[in-house]
């Protein structure tokens, strides 16, 4: 299985990493910034590192050939439907909610400022509408009484998206297809990006 990593930042890195130990070939790393510690770990790991031309979006140039599956990992561009076609299996990106709920950039932040008692995070299909595509795996957790954004992400949302990516890939190793299942869009929320406190 030849993957394709589109992604940033630290979680990039540990997908970069879940992935070497999934026995599958990392075929290319694609960066928004050349600076980004991913395109770092790629290069240190002998693996082909892009930088997108437009950090808003990825192209199908920027897919590797013979792309299996593209795996997106803290990447906030959008995966061009071109690009999604030049890989066998499509896309897959994990989301740290219970999509439908809080699709956006935001969804931690939307989560503990709606008070949700329990969350999750969703591996789902790229597609052209921002988080909407169809789910492939999901898994809830509860979220502890005063915890903040980026507690709840180290402690449990980061640890399910390795996992949850892990399964699908290994899901798609053996069956040669993704699962999937529609998303309920009469529960869709958005979480829009919220202005700094």
């Amino acid at each position: 299985m030849r993957i394709t990593l589109v992604g940033s930042r630290h979680f990039g890195v540990t997908t970069l990493n879940m992935l070497r130990q999934h026995g599958v070939e990392i075929a290319r790393v694609v960066v928004a910034d050349a600076e980004d510690r991913l395109a770092a770990a790629a290069t240190a790991a002998g693996i082909e590192v892009a930088v997108q031309v437009n950090p808003r979006l990825v192209v199908a140039a920027e897919i590797a050939e013979r792309t299996d599956l593209i795996v997106t990992a803290h990447s906030h561009a959008r995966i061009s439907r071109e690009a999604l076609a030049a890989a066998r299996l499509g896309g897959i990106g994990y989301h740290p909610s219970l999509l439908p709920r809080h699709r956006g950039i935001a969804a931690v932040e939307w989560t503990i400022k709606e008070g949700d008692p329990i969350t999750g995070g969703t591996v789902y299909h790229l597609a052209d509408r921002m988080d909407a595509g169809a789910i492939a795996a999901q898994e809830w957790c509860f979220v502890k009484k005063g915890e903040t954004a980026r507690e709840l992400w180290e402690r449990a949302l980061a640890p399910l998206g390795q996992k949850l990516l892990a399964e699908v890939i290994d899901y798609a190793k053996v069956h040669d297809a993704l699962p999937a299942r529609p998303q309920d869009e009469q529960f869709a929320t958005m979480a829009p990006s919220l202005p700094p406190h």
